[in-house]
């Protein structure tokens, strides 16, 4: 059963359940039926994973605000923004039309952590004022909102300017982008709305000056955060007095995440563990169906001993991977146990595979190979990569079988590819029969009714219907079993000429064996092969096309073309919008802030923290082990937007000091010393609260993993070492700002 486009999957799956729980009672005595196989399984336990991440994310969120600011008074304010911006979310979720999925999820376990950065600030801000002691509640509110009003703002317009321009991208990766972005940029919006008018409300009626922690952890913490803020203030110090060094350090820094961003290994989507996975078998040319059952029945053998295995489906005498009827082709679904009973690693689906593959190795009669399904269900038949190997320029199916053969032989000198498997068959026996058509009308034949006959013997004709007993049976003309196991009985069919005599098929026929593919297989008009790689261990399906591109062109010149199909096809494509997407992002971000500032300078020191935060995102990727994929893309944009955010928490104070009439290096100084407490404070919020997806395991383990080594690597990297240098960076534009453009103008 496949659903329609535009259908939900997990309605579908209900839906067909209970229709066939209604039908049951319909079926013969005796006979019962079994959902085998439902892939809509890895759906709803993925999005059960996530909404646990959602709720330890709101926990570590809560638990973060309450050690900075030591008050449940305090935590009440910010978590508050949590509800009302994800319930507005949802609103605007159901006007676009988006369901409640991975992507939608994962966008919202981020807003979690998003949301309440804007409320964290005026919290903060609030709070530091209040302590002073030269202000009332309302007062206190009314200067710190006079003092952020501009970082809130600056803040939610370059979350928004980063993510809306995605959603407007084409093809399957715009799709993926499209839901998540606009969730996120929802959140955002409404969490700003909530910060310049619920937040400061709340706060006026709630926030009392903070007292001396008498608990020994908000202590503890107390001291730790003394020390941090006088280890940053000594660095801040020490770089402003060394522009060069730390110029060159920041240069460094830049130039070796570029390189690693540009070099490291990359992925379309990471593979995920969907709870079964499919076995192709291929005997060789035109074998018979009981010997392809003879293999089958050691490949179910092998199967009931793993332990992992729940249950497996065999069909023989088809072949999924060429999608047809085949005698010499069979093909297993194999569905493992729940992932709440598979939590080792070597009793992944991986693992499985991996150890299905070797163990039936020693099976010679036939070609075996288990692939694990597409991430993305739909596109292609299974996981890995797959290609088209085309031949443009008609040299025949034993020439394009050989070059096959050649590729798989000479797989192994790639380090990138584990296996290489088709399953094209160009050297099929087959019997053609050379059918004279000037003799058929010399002798008064119909061409039409010659191959009518033969199909009628080859297959079956509908004739017409009788009534007997009270039922319509139908008429059916075909030869019968052993009529047909003789190709020489062909020539014994005769025709009906227009003379009513009787004209046999071996006054005009002739039998040729040929060698020929066993069903025709076309791809952009060519006769063509489809193969499957699967990339070695610690190598990127990036690495592997680079590979299978080397290896036909040292094997096949230039005599054959080949095309990438399904997932392969949509990472070949992705490649040149990953670039148009960060630089888009990046672009509109520094528009957004130079419109706000009213300034070209001071936005350019507000984004500068992003080099250091793609420079964690890849440390992410080396820690975790996992290549640059789509969602390690969106991390990345995200990215941009958060470490913006600290450096226009910086930027935004340090302009106010100096328009106060402070010099600029001072006035550096002071917006980096002063905003580190919420500068710390939102990103530990932000990376305590995307934690769990680091830590992700079972379904969807993959996705949420890829985008975990980004953002938590990425935001903590960012705030540990881009805080540094963003003073830095004010001060250099500032003295551009004022010694070279201002003067000119």
């Amino acid at each position: 059963i496949y659903q329609l486009p535009g259908s939900n999957s997990l309605n579908v799956a209900k839906n067909v359940k209970a229709k066939m729980q209604d039908l049951e009672k319909y079926l013969p005595e005796g006979v019962h039926y079994e959902v085998v196989l439902d892939t809509t399984e890895f759906v709803t336990a993925s999005i059960d994973e996530v909404l646990v991440t959602f709720v330890e994310t709101t926990l570590l969120v809560m638990l973060v605000i309450l050690l900075f600011l030591q008050s449940f008074r305090a935590v009440i304010i910010p978590s508050l923004t949590i509800p009302v911006s994800l319930i507005c979310t949802f609103a605007v979720m159901h006007l676009f039309g988006f369901s409640i999925n991975t992507l939608t999820l994962f966008g919202l376990v981020l807003a979690i952590a998003i949301v309440v950065d804007d409320a964290i600030v005026v919290v903060e801000n609030s709070s530091r004022l209040l302590d002073t002691g030269k202000y009332t509640n309302k007062e206190a509110v009314i200067q710190a909102m006079e003092e952020i009003t501009g970082p809130v703002i600056g803040v939610v317009l370059v979350l928004l300017a980063v993510f809306i321009p995605t959603a407007f991208i084409g093809g399957i990766t715009g799709q993926l982008y499209k839901q998540f972005a606009l969730t996120i940029a929802t959140a955002t919006f409404f969490s700003g709305i909530n910060s310049l008018s619920l937040t400061p409300a709340l706060c006026a009626l709630f926030l009392k000056p903070t007292k001396d922690p008498k608990f020994f952890l908000y202590k503890g913490f107390n001291k730790v955060y003394d020390k941090t803020l006088g280890a940053y203030v000594k660095a801040i110090t020490y770089f402003l007095r060394k522009p060069v060094i730390t110029m060159s350090l920041f240069l460094i820094l830049s130039v070796g995440a570029l390189w690693l961003f540009l070099r490291w290994p990359t992925s379309f989507i990471p593979q995920e563990d969907q709870g079964y996975f499919v076995v192709s078998v291929q005997l060789p040319n035109a074998a018979n169906l009981q010997r392809t059952e003879e293999v089958s029945r050691k490949i179910m053998k092998m199967l009931d001993s793993y332990p992992e295995v729940r249950t497996y489906l065999c069909i023989n005498g088809f072949s999924m991977m060429q999608g047809a009827n085949a005698s010499n082709g069979a093909t297993f679904f194999v569905m493992l146990k729940n992932w709440d009973e598979r939590k080792a690693k070597d009793e992944s689906v991986f693992s499985v595979v991996n150890r299905l593959n070797a163990q039936a190795a020693s099976i010679q009669e036939a070609v075996i190979f288990a692939v694990n399904p597409p991430a993305i269900s739909g596109m292609g038949v299974s996981g890995g990569l797959q290609f088209e190997l085309e031949d443009r320029n008609s040299l025949g199916t034993t020439a394009l079988q050989d070059a096959v053969s050649a590729l798989l032989e000479q797989a192994g000198t790639e380090p990138a590819i584990m296996t290489l498997n088709s399953m094209f068959q160009g050297n099929t026996p087959q019997y053609f029969l050379n059918i004279d058509r000037d003799k058929v009308q010399l002798m008064g034949l119909q061409l039409n009714q010659v191959f009518s006959t033969l199909g009628y013997y080859m297959g079956q004709a509908y004739v017409n219907d009788f009534v007997e007993f009270g039922r319509i049976y139908q008429v059916k003309l075909e030869a019968g079993e052993q009529a047909q196991k003789v190709i020489d009985d062909v020539l014994k069919l005769s025709v009906v000429n227009s003379k009513g005599e009787m004209v046999p098929f071996s006054s005009f026929t002739q039998i040729e064996q040929k060698l020929g593919m066993d069903q025709i297989n076309r791809y952009n008009m060519y006769s063509a092969a489809s193969i499957t790689i699967t990339p070695a261990a610690g190598s990127s399906s990036g690495q592997a096309i680079e590979a299978v591109g080397s290896l036909i062109k040292n094997q096949l010149g230039g005599e054959f073309g080949y095309e990438w199909t399904s997932v392969a096809y949509q990472e070949t494509q992705a490649g040149n919008t990953t670039t148009i997407i960060l630089i888009m992002a990046l672009l509109v971000a520094y528009l957004v802030l130079a419109a706000q500032y009213e300034s070209w300078t001071s936005p350019v020191a507000a984004v500068m923290g992003l080099p250091v935060a793609i420079l964690g995102a890849m440390l992410g990727c080396w820690v975790m082990g996992v290549p640059v994929s789509i969602y390690t893309q969106i991390g990345i944009i995200l990215l941009i937007a958060l470490s913006a955010k600290n450096g226009i928490l910086i930027v935004e104070f340090a302009r106010d000091y100096r328009k106060a009439g402070n010099p600029i290096r001072e006035a550096a100084y002071e917006a980096g010393h002063v905003r580190l407490r919420p500068i710390l404070m939102t990103s530990f919020t932000f990376v305590l609260g995307v934690m769990p997806l680091l830590f992700a395991t079972g379904a969807g383990a993959g996705s949420r993993v890829a985008l975990g080594a980004a953002v938590v690597f990425g935001m903590a990297v960012n705030t540990i070492f881009a805080t540094v240098y963003i003073p830095n960076w004010y001060e250099v534009m500032q003295n551009i700002q004022e010694k070279w453009l201002t003067k000119k103008q």
